[in-house]
């Protein structure tokens, strides 16, 4: 398979950047030429950003499965698609054929037909990281359901509330989840999410780990008894359904800077020409290259990567269900060797883990194989960067450091795999059709090199966000309202004397913790609902391994017990209303926050408390209370 729109030279990127900015409708009509269309598109882009309205290939009707499977069948159909390594490195692994995987997304899609999901139905996906994950999301799309995949470990009050927003009436899950040298009962917990969520109408189940379940009648049935029904029927074909290119592919719940995760919304045309076109770019990907992305199925990361992407370009991509370090801290370099992995794609946290592992899980791996290494979900910093560079790409890997969130469905600014030029700590430059820009607190344009400021981007990709899931006036405010006419990114960022760009860190209240995005006010509202909490404030702090940890200061209303003790009940809370991703690090308890006249918490305050930074607080002049300060820089965990 060739990729006509793939980038060779930094003179064909120089030309294709320019091209996309000057003439933006040809040169995305001219990518979207090697794509597989029902009917061609009547414009190709449509857009303002005042309310926002975004259309992609208007008019165009397709279906993204025919891209990712149909198509590859002649000349791929033997080749693999999925290559599957289970959690335990004893199990037998999977190599799923485009042949195999179209045959088992076509079963599941009269599966979900069967048990009544209709084109625009949600369906909330909630599996460990099998390649029925894949299957059941790629079955979703060939009907026209929306879907929503929710990490596997988040709570029941989170994946309630997921369901609540969506209204999604279907729910795909496994009996439980293995990762690392622990099993998580994803069935119970999905059990304890619907006792809020009565509209519910079916959920299949998955065996993975055989974990006891319970199974509802006229509700509750078994992936694999359903697939026997379809095979008695003959095992019936199920043509994709035709989609028009703004409708809805899927809903993905992120954190914002208020207490309710916002559902982004991807549409089926432009996401599905951008990631296949982002994939194929940055990466540099030659047919045959075998990619492996360590990130989850339930991030966007996953979606793009693991998924649509690959599958897009008629790649094989690597799935894994376990984590970096078990059984031992050489797995991922194991499974390179024994899959002769191409590309190497994970996130800074993994890199900064492992490192402290030292040398020896390295040593006695053949990483020859590798010709790309890519980081994703945070700035890498410097000293991982050369870690990485070094010790797994032996110098001769070149490091695609990718910048881009949940909103933005694929990858903005990064360097191109061997060309285009890469700077340690540095995203560099942007992809065609991307144009970035910095601006001051009052949205005045900062031009020139060598200066800071908020990252927007002027103009609409492929794949930007569409809208929020049943609030479209939550995503023009969190997007489009705080600089008129411009994406908003929330990040800060520094574009150096060449005109590389460096992500500095998020400007607003959400912290990037080991890669994934948390709203505060999303802590801080689990952490409220203790008991014994009376108030509180979250902010981030460096950490040497997650890039970002969380740090809590509570008023507490009883102190007289203990206060270790009252710690770990907090933690559980958090745990339970969010999951386990967003518990505090450090919690200090605190008699009062550092509040304005107005009653407005300075977490500015707060952060610099949390990294140490005592002497150097700033103006406290406008607090209600600054003798509060003191006390809190006195105490600091």
């Amino acid at each position: 398979m060739s990729y006509p729109y793939q980038i060779k030279t930094k003179e064909q990127y120089d030309a294709a950047w320019k091209k996309s900015v000057d003439d933006p409708q040809g040169y995305w009509d001219s990518v979207a030429s090697s794509f597989m269309w029902r009917k061609k598109c009547d414009s190709v882009l449509e857009w303002n950003f005042k309310d926002p309205d975004v259309q992609w290939f208007k008019g165009a009707k397709l279906n993204i499965t025919e891209n990712c499977l149909d198509r590859h069948l002649g000349t791929l159909g033997n080749k693999p698609a999925l290559i599957w390594e289970p959690n335990d490195p004893e199990e037998h692994h999977r190599v799923i054929t485009y042949r195999d995987l179209h045959h088992k997304v076509v079963q599941f899609a009269n599966v979900l037909k069967n048990n009544g999901v209709k084109k625009g139905d949600r369906v909330c996906i909630y599996m460990g990281m099998v390649p029925e994950l894949a299957i059941a999301i790629l079955a979703s799309a060939r009907i026209g359901a929306i879907h929503s995949v929710i990490f596997g470990g988040f709570s029941a009050q989170s994946i309630a509330d997921r369901l609540q927003d969506a209204q999604a009436e279907f729910v795909v899950t496994c009996d439980g989840a293995y990762r690392g040298n622990k099993e998580i009962p994803l069935k119970s917990v999905i059990d304890d999410a619907l006792v809020q969520c009565r509209f519910v109408k079916k959920v299949i189940v998955l065996t993975r780990t055989r974990t006891p379940v319970s199974m509802i009648k006229g509700r509750d049935v078994w992936w694999e008894d359903e697939i026997k029904k379809v095979e008695t029927m003959g095992n019936p074909d199920c043509p994709p359904v035709e989609m028009d290119a703004e409708d809805p592919l899927f809903i993905l719940y992120t954190s914002g800077s208020t207490g309710k995760p916002k559902g982004v919304v991807h549409t089926c045309g432009g996401y599905m020409v951008y990631t296949t076109y982002s994939f194929v770019n940055v990466f540099q990907y030659t047919p045959g290259d075998i990619h492996f992305c360590t990130a989850d199925i339930g991030w966007i990361t996953g979606h793009s990567y693991i998924v649509y992407g690959p599958l897009g370009a008629g790649a094989t991509s690597l799935v894994f269900e376990g984590v970096p370090t078990w059984p031992d801290a050489g797995r991922f370099w194991k499974i390179i060797d024994k899959y002769k992995v191409n590309i190497l794609y994970t996130a800074p946290t993994a890199i900064r883990s492992l490192m402290g592992y030292g040398l020896g899980p390295v040593h006695g791996h053949d990483l020859s194989s590798l010709k790309v290494l890519g980081s994703v979900g945070e700035p890498i910093n410097e000293e991982a960067w050369h870690w990485f560079d070094e010790n797994i790409g032996k110098g001769k890997c070149p490091i695609v450091d990718t910048w881009w969130q949940t909103e933005t469905g694929g990858i903005l600014i990064s360097n191109m795999a061997g060309v285009t030029p890469s700077k340690p700590s540095y995203a560099t430059l942007p992809l065609p059709g991307v144009e970035p820009m910095l601006v001051d607190e009052n949205g005045n344009e900062i031009t020139g090199n060598n200066v800071s400021g908020n990252l927007c981007i002027r103009r609409p990709w492929p794949s930007i966000i569409r809208t929020t899931y049943g609030d479209h006036e939550r995503c023009r405010t969190n997007y489009f309202a705080t600089y008129p006419d411009l994406y908003f990114t929330g990040d800060g960022c520094f574009r150096d004397e060449e005109g590389n760009y460096r992500i500095t860190g998020r400007v607003d209240d959400v912290l990037n913790v080991s890669g994934h995005r948390i709203g505060t006010a999303e802590v801080e509202n689990a952490i409220n609902m203790h008991a014994g909490v009376v108030e509180s404030a979250v902010v981030g702090y460096p950490h040497d391994v997650k890039g970002q940890a969380i740090y809590a200061y509570i008023v507490y209303g009883n102190t007289h017990g203990d206060e270790d003790l009252t710690r770990q009940d907090i933690v559980q809370t958090v745990t339970r209303i969010i999951g386990a991703i967003a518990k505090p690090d450090k919690i200090q308890f605190v008699s009062g926050l550092p509040k304005t006249r107005s009653g407005k918490i300075m977490r500015r305050i707060l952060r610099k408390i949390a990294e140490g930074e005592l002497e150097n607080i700033g103006d406290t002049s406008t607090l209600l209370d600054p003798g509060v300060v003191d006390e809190i820089k006195s105490r600091r965990v």
